[in-house]
């Protein structure tokens, strides 16, 4: 596949507008998507190290560019799906399809993916109108149980709306229950919903969100970092959840029974350092045990509404709203603004502050008290808050 002319015609239908990558840095960065598993940490490391294209070739030889045993086993198990015209199909089938791709570095490539690392997607496939992807850095992930009660699926209405009133994107699953009230109440509202699936986007899971996912790879944004053709499988859909709470700024478990998988996406967005929140339901209900307990034993910050819900996740360019008018926050230092980032109306200690911004204690407290001074941050009696 040397030939410019035939990487060109692969490539040129899924590239995004305005893009001008090399094609055959494209095509190697799509055909990654086909050899790895999702998270692969060793082909994340091997890719940022020689680039996707100079990557796949070293596969190609077999020639691992170091002697670590864990590359040598890592090719060992990319080998076998090394297949030159299956990732041609891949190509012409998301053509086919409408879908574009997008390689780190794009315009359209979420930020939030970043803080993944060596586990990020190495590339994402995306549905969504033509023209430049929304940007979705000002969003919250709304997940849940796939058998929410009528009070689940209430709550999840409303928050959704109330978030899309807050100009935030709703971020989810595409499943059944929670996540599916979740999109379709956005959308209702006439807002941006993005759905991450496990699978390729030619095979829509549950086939039952079909029509659900047509409507909201016309008005938002459906991606995946699988390739078409790629099954959902179990353990690709826990992966897929690390996605859905690195592109948020903050993830809400709205209705959970104990073993949900609602509680694997909040345990990557508290790894990420994003706000975490649950909604709290009442004590004598199974499907609001796992909230609970996340809120219980895991820090998780107990919200009723879109208001609490926006509150875990602060706009990504600091400004604040007076009275509703957007006032640009004065530039901080790294660290001030990630303690910053963390702060709440609602009082946290200290530690509770380190612990979020994932910094020292001693950092923390030096932070707080250059905050203060500037008026961003007041200390009460019961802790540290936003001002």
């Amino acid at each position: 596949m040397s030939d410019v002319t035939v990487l060109e015609d692969l490539v040129r239908p899924v590239r995004p507008l305005g893009a001008d990558a090399d094609p055959a840095a494209v095509l190697a960065a799509g055909a990654w998507t086909a050899l790895v598993e999702p998270g692969d940490r060793v082909a994340g490391a091997l890719v940022a190290t020689l680039g996707a294209a100079d990557a796949l070739e070293a596969l190609r030889l077999d020639a691992p560019p170091t002697t670590n045993p864990e590359l040598r086993r890592a090719f060992d198990r990319w080998r076998p799906r090394l297949d030159e015209a299956a990732f041609v199909r891949v190509f012409r089938n998301a053509a086919h399809l409408g879908a574009r791709l997008l390689v780190p570095g794009d315009p359209d490539w979420p930020t939030g993916v970043a803080d993944l690392d060596l586990h990020g997607p190495l590339a994402l496939w995306a549905l969504a109108p033509s023209g430049p992807l929304p940007r979705i850095e000002r969003s919250i992930a709304l997940v849940g149980s796939r058998s929410a009660t009528p009070y689940g699926e209430r709550v999840t209405a409303d928050a959704a709306a109330g978030l899309v009133d807050r100009r935030y994107a709703v971020v989810s699953g595409a499943a059944m229950g929670v996540v599916g009230f979740a999109h379709r109440s956005a959308l209702a509202s006439g807002g941006l919903t993005v759905a991450v699936l496990a699978g390729g986007l030619d095979r829509f899971y549950p086939a039952s969100n079909g029509e659900l996912l047509h409507r909201i790879a016309r008005e938002g944004v459906v991606l995946s970092e699988m390739p078409c053709g790629a099954r959902p499988m179990r353990e690709r859909f826990l992966k897929r959840n690390r996605i859905i709470a690195a592109l948020a700024r903050a993830t809400v478990v709205v209705e959970a029974g104990l073993r949900s998988g609602a509680a694997n996406t909040a345990g990557h967005a508290a790894e990420l350092g994003r706000g975490l929140g649950a909604v709290p339901g009442s004590v004598y209900s199974a499907a609001s045990a796992g909230t609970h307990r996340l809120i219980r034993d895991y820090g998780a910050v107990l919200v009723r509404d879109a208001a609490d819900m926006a509150e875990l996740a602060p706009d990504p360019d600091g400004a604040v709203t007076l009275d509703g008018v957007d006032v640009p926050a004065a530039r901080l230092d790294p660290t001030e603004a990630r303690v910053l980032d963390v702060l709440m109306k609602r009082p946290l200690r200290i530690p509770e502050v380190a612990a979020r911004a994932g910094l020292g204690i001693g950092d923390t407290t030096a932070a707080l008290g250059m905050l203060s001074l500037d008026g961003s941050a007041v200390e009460g009696s019961s802790g540290w808050s936003r001002a």
